[in-house]
């Protein structure tokens, strides 16, 4: 994994570039965009962002996101528009037994949907985890009714595997899950 040489037990996040979009860290800035988020259905129910739509519950959000770093977790970027609003956030989870594996999750603000930022940051991710020497495969996963989310990781090359019956809590009820992967060497 890409490491601070002045901390090597730290990980760096790099500034990613896409078509559309820029991979970048969390800013206070970007709070509006994670009290939008906070009012969403199901992105409270299986991520860590606050149901509470407070500023203070937001900078507490951005903090464990800049925290996912020095706990090697993994890498969680903002994902900005054009205009370097964000509009969604995008992380490469890390395996805690590595074995070459690494796990990408990503949502995107409700007024921000539907417009390619999704499948244009996954792009993104893919290309930089190819880089990383570590890495062979990536892996997501996505409930069946959530065509645009499938839509997004199959534009970006991964290619589902198979579904997972009743594989992860959602909201406290145990749902099935598309996995899907990509290798990358």
């Amino acid at each position: 994994m890409t490491a601070d040489p002045g901390h090597p037990n730290q990980l760096v996040l790099p500034l990613l570039a896409g078509r559309t979009v820029t991979l970048r860290s969390f800013r206070s800035d970007d709070v509006p965009m994670i009290q939008e988020t906070s009012q969403d259905d199901l992105i409270p129910t299986i991520t860590s962002v606050p149901t509470d739509n407070s500023e203070e519950a937001a900078l507490a959000f951005i903090e464990r996101q800049h925290e996912r770093l020095h706990t090697r977790t993994g890498y969680s970027f903002a994902i900005a528009d054009e205009n370097d609003l964000a509009v969604g956030q995008i992380g490469l989870w890390l395996e805690h037994e590595n074995h070459g594996r690494a796990s990408v999750g990503y949502w995107i603000r409700p007024s921000a949907r539907n417009r390619g930022y999704a499948a244009d940051a996954i792009a993104a991710v893919v290309d930089w985890a190819r880089t990383l020497r570590q890495l062979h495969r990536l892996e997501l996963y996505v409930e069946p009714w959530n065509e645009g989310s499938w839509r997004a990781a199959e534009r970006a090359g991964f290619q589902r595997e198979g579904l997972l019956r009743s594989w992860r809590p959602v909201g406290g009820v145990h749902r099935d899950m598309y996995v899907y992967s990509l290798i990358t060497k």
